[in-house]
């Protein structure tokens, strides 16, 4: 094995991110290292990056939290046997061992580990992470897939899988995602394997169009349709669907201020909204319509690990695609890879291969 690995650390904000080269240290008391196969490029990244949000590690940093790769060493307390598999690298590690932990409460543990936020992440050849919750993928995902085209199973898929499936979503239900960009791609598709009749928002109409190709059985183009009209529009969908007129389901994914207004604003007799993007900025909102509504809201904060085993089940059964929405690129074009990426030039999810 090698003595030493490469990164790509961010800085300062708004900085191109610097080639740096490591001693490769071996992994401690429950962690594992993890030759990197693939780690996609998250709105989160590009957030830490240039909108002023903080890491909770202090500068320099590796980013990166959608990871895929081959366990090379393990610490003491883990399995030997983990050595050599291919694995994912859930976005968010809770500790297993807190009471909000034992309560089946892990994404809100206080000791959660995310890499590239807590840690030194995944824009690397290689990381160390807590072996805990790291998931073995099946060969029969293989069978299909190369392993850098699962890294954003990590993220862009378990993060809307899990909203889905806590939204529950059943067989004619109605869905409505706002914002079809990486994670609302998934989302589409995910509610459409569960038998939802979705239809799906944005003001890209290039984006409407994967996410007809994702499940959607109606696309609207949302720029510059006053919220009366947008309304009216999704109705008239909804009707020609087929689909009920109450307990909606809508899926904010956009991670925008307008999103989050418009996905809001469609919040009808109970109705549950599951906010997904992240944005800093401020939303104004009548909170009395949850009540009017008997309407639920909720956020959805990563995925807890435990559901990563059950979503590769889809994926290796072909519920649930990743192949049609990824594209790889050579770690070394990290920088220009996030200025496309910050300006909305990618067609698809990013993926950084070492």
């Amino acid at each position: 094995m090698t003595d030493r690995y490469t990164a790509w650390a961010m800085t300062a904000p708004g900085r191109p991110l610097e080639r740096i080269v490591r001693e490769l240290v071996p992994p401690g008391p429950g962690e594992a290292l993890v030759e990197v196969s693939g780690c996609g490029v998250c709105h989160t990244d590009l957030s830490f990056l240039h909108q002023g949000v903080r890491t909770r590690k202090a500068l320099p940093l590796v980013l990166g939290h959608e990871v895929s790769g081959t366990v090379r060493a393990v610490g003491t307390g883990v399995d030997g046997g983990l050595v050599g598999r291919p694995v994912i690298v859930p976005a968010v590690l809770p500790c297993g061992e807190c009471d909000l932990c034992r309560a089946d409460l892990r994404s809100i543990c206080r000791k959660q580990i995310m890499p590239g936020n807590d840690r030194d992440g995944g824009f690397a050849s290689h990381l160390t992470v807590p072996a805990r919750y790291l998931c073995p993928v099946p060969a029969k995902v293989l069978d299909d897939h190369a392993l850098w085209e699962l890294a954003v199973v990590s993220d862009a898929v378990a993060t809307p899988f899990q909203a889905v499936a806590r939204a529950g979503v059943r067989p004619g239900d109605l869905a409505v995602v706002v914002g079809t960009g990486g994670i609302g791609l998934h989302a589409v598709q995910i509610a459409a394997a569960a038998g939802a009749r979705v239809i799906a928002l944005d003001v890209d109409p290039d984006k409407l169009a994967q996410a007809a190709t994702a499940g959607a059985l109606a696309t609207i183009a949302v720029g510059g349709v006053p919220i009366k009209e947008l309304r009216q529009r999704v109705r008239a969908a909804a009707e020609a669907l087929g689909a009920p007129p109450h307990r909606w389901k809508i899926f904010e994914t956009s991670g925008t201020k307008p999103g989050q207004e418009t996905a809001y604003a469609l919040l009808g007799y109970g109705a549950s909204l599951a906010v997904v993007g992240f944005t800093m900025d401020k939303v104004e909102i009548c909170l009395s319509n949850l009540m009017a509504f008997d309407a639920v809201a909720r956020g959805n904060w990563g995925a807890d690990p435990l559901v990563y085993p059950e979503l590769l089940d889809w994926i290796g059964a072909g519920r649930v695609r990743v192949k049609p929405f990824v594209e790889r690129f050579p770690l070394e074009q990290i920088n220009e890879v996030f200025d496309r990426a910050h300006h909305g030039g990618l067609a698809r999810r990013a993926v950084l291969v070492p």
